[in-house]
């Protein structure tokens, strides 16, 4: 048996470790997904309020369903958008943010339980304590995002704050992106400090990231809904309306800007990562990093088409939820590249 103190015993220590952030990594990407059904299907209002302990048993009797049911009436997505809903429909919106909540406390769970137990093995050392703080407080704060996201949309406008929609999903996805960098730090040692000299793969995931996060304002003014067409908006490559309010403010507010600087931003992300992509197979590089530009260019292509389709059919749910998935496999894919890329093997 390894030594625990000898350099065998800490690698092995670390694949575990690396084995179980990237299981984590998993379902954070399963939480976003299921994030993104629950807002297409308008479930997200449906809990009304926040109970982190006794929240995890949903209603069980019929009594209870009823009083669940009477809670929703007096806010104003029933009363402006839902009204007449019977107990029926009000469950089928109930059981996907109910599926999302539990998920969000099921990642905690599976995070802070194998964390407790490395840390009382001692398997935990260095600068590793810092990184696994640090993602345990992001968590938490992604947590206590959500729901208030969620109370945005409990006072007068039954549509949850696009601002607060995507910080959700920006500490998610910058959960579900340094889960994986620590992971592959662990994995593959000795690459510590070289991944800032390669400027053009940190731009590369910068714009991948800052492109998902303009599609989050697409999702929180549900701008997507506004032009079914593709390439044109409508009749035109420039929309009627566009920055009428300004630069600054249409870009967040007006749904005509949101969605048409979403489409340019995937535009700019597409040629860079194409332009990434070739630079670094012009340099014949190790297999796994040939490996991980050639996934990075099969995601780029899937969220592409799942882009296209989505708008042309009128943003489908299964179609949108894939959308943001494969952004993820995109997301994951560039910063596998980035990282192996600064490995000496």
């Amino acid at each position: 048996m390894n030594n625990p103190n000898s350099p065998a015993g800490h690698a092995r220590f670390d694949r575990h470790i690396a084995a179980w952030l990237l299981a984590c990594a998993v379902v954070v990407f399963a939480m976003v997904v299921l994030g993104g059904v629950t807002r297409l299907t308008h479930s997200g209002l449906s809990m009304v309020d926040w109970q982190p302990v006794m929240g995890v048993i949903p209603p069980l009797t019929e009594s209870e369903w009823q009083s669940t049911f009477e809670q929703y009436k007096r806010f104003p997505e029933y009363q402006k958008v839902n009204v007449g809903m019977d107990l029926d429909g009000f469950k089928s919106i109930f059981w996907f943010e109910y599926a999302h909540r539990l998920l969000g406390r099921g990642i905690g769970v599976i995070f802070v339980v194998p964390l407790i137990y490395f840390v009382f093995r001692r398997q935990v050392q260095g600068a590793l304590s810092g990184k696994l703080l640090g993602l345990l407080i992001l968590g938490g704060l992604q947590g206590l995002m959500g729901w208030y996201m969620v109370k945005s949309g409990l006072v007068d406008n039954p549509m949850v704050s696009q601002y607060r929609l995507t910080a959700h999903l920006a500490l998610a996805v910058i959960v579900f992106g340094a889960m994986l960098w620590v992971a592959l730090d662990l994995l593959y040692p000795g690459t510590e400090g070289k991944h800032k000299r390669d400027v053009f793969a940190l731009v590369t995931v910068a714009i991948v990231f800052f492109t998902m996060m303009s599609g989050g304002f697409v999702a929180g003014t549900r701008a997507g809904l506004l032009f079914g067409t593709w390439p044109l908006m409508g009749d035109s490559f420039f929309p009627a309306g566009l920055f009428t309010e300004g630069i600054w403010h249409s870009s967040f507010e007006d749904p005509v800007t949101i969605q048409f600087n979403h489409r340019l931003l995937a535009y700019l992300t597409s040629a860079v990562m194409v332009w990434f992509a070739v630079s670094r197979l012009r340099m014949h590089p190790p297999v796994q990093i040939r490996i991980g530009v050639w996934l990075m260019l099969a995601a780029l292509i899937s969220q592409v088409l799942l882009g296209v389709v989505t708008i042309l059919f009128g943003v489908p749910v299964a179609l949108a939820a894939s959308h943001q998935g494969v952004a993820l496999l995109l997301l994951g894919s560039t910063i596998f590249v980035l990282h192996r890329s600064a490995s000496p093997r």
